[in-house]
């Protein structure tokens, strides 16, 4: 189910979250994922009021009383937006306290429970093939190359496997980001982490070289506290939510099944819906393909739908809100990859 798209104004959002019982009442009852959900908002609230401190600072030190006064006024209208954003962000955090109900966050991220070389999984997940060298290419909305690396990374005590992640747009490299997997001995796959680097290109610089402009989503478990999460269940049921990361204020990926026997045509009209007919029916002949839909609540109006092929894993990405698909075109390894090549080529757009 999608976290709907909030009707109500942003100031009524706020006096609504601002008169909800405190953290301390949430504990008092038991209710810890809502207390959670609290302390986050007040830490936004916190920030936003922090920002507008500093926005004022400059401000105040501008002589033309005109620019001064438009300044301030920028101000107080970016202090009043972020305000609503925290209120938004607050109500799908709430959504998602309904669905994994109010018991604690703190999964059990312990060496014993991992492959101790995850380049050696005992039991590799079908859904998120981790073999070293693999290498995945994306087109549509934007390019995207991934590769398995033969590199390997010790995160709070538990070795995980390292990815690379590459973001192409009209050619230039806007993301360069590298994911470390941990190989659970039960088969499914924990997100450890990442160092996510964004590049810009800025008019008139000479060369014309991407910049890096900042680390934005970057985070790792046992680092400030953060906490690892499930990338995929070895065995995913319908109507299953996990959260895929948990760093407050910075990645709050969750996900839920819709699918485990998503096939083209096979009943389920909403899904067919800006899928490549002709890679459905290649990729999932059995209706055997698994479908996941995730959303954080630092964006609740954003929504992303993922279809996965057993022994390929991720094929097709697709945003529900404006159509756009990033499609699997090519992938090394297993019998499938290599009919990819002769499937329609990726619209730009699918409608």
């Amino acid at each position: 189910m999608k976290i709907p798209k909030l009707a109500r104004s942003l100031p009524t959002l706020l006096l609504t979250a601002l008169a909800l019982p405190s953290a301390a009442d949430d504990l008092s009852r038991g209710l810890y994922c809502t207390a959670t959900a609290r302390f986050q908002f007040d830490a936004c609230l916190a920030e936003a009021q922090a920002d507008a401190a500093r926005n004022r600072a400059l401000c105040v030190n501008l002589a033309n009383p005109a620019r001064r006064e438009a300044c301030l006024d920028d101000a107080r209208d970016d202090l009043v937006e972020a305000r609503g954003e925290c209120a938004e962000q607050h109500e799908a955090r709430l959504a998602l306290c309904d669905a994994l109900g109010q018991q604690r966050y703190e999964p059990r991220f312990e060496p014993a429970l991992f492959d101790a070389d995850p380049r050696s999984p005992s039991r590799p997940n079908p859904w998120f093939p981790l073999g070293v060298g693999n290498v995945w290419r994306y087109a549509g909305a934007e390019s995207i190359v991934v590769n398995v690396l033969d590199k390997t990374k010790l995160i709070d005590g538990v070795r995980c496997i390292v990815v690379r992640d590459r973001v192409v747009e009209d050619g230039v490299v806007v993301e360069d980001t590298f994911d470390w997997y941990g190989q659970r001995k039960n088969g499914s796959v924990d997100y450890c982490g990442e160092i996510s680097r964004n590049y810009e290109l800025f008019d008139g610089d000479q060369p014309p070289e991407p910049e890096l402009v900042d680390v934005d989503g970057s985070w790792k478990a046992g680092r400030d506290g953060d906490l690892a999460g499930t990338q995929m269940l070895y065995a995913p049921y319908v109507g299953a939510v996990y959260r895929q990361e948990f760093s407050p204020g910075t990645a709050e990926d969750a996900a839920r099944v819709l699918a485990i026997d998503y096939g083209w045509g096979g009943g389920g009209a909403p899904l067919d819906r800006f899928v490549p007919p002709a890679l459905a029916q290649y990729l999932c002949a059995a209706h055997d393909c698994l479908v996941v839909e995730e959303f954080t609540p630092l964006e609740p109006d954003a929504l992303g739908l993922k279809y996965y092929a057993r022994g390929v894993g991720l094929f097709l990405e697709v945003d529900p809100e404006s159509g756009e698909t990033v499609q699997l075109v090519g992938c090394n390894f297993g019998s499938r990859c290599a009919g990819l090549a002769a499937l329609p080529p990726p619209a730009a757009r699918q409608r």
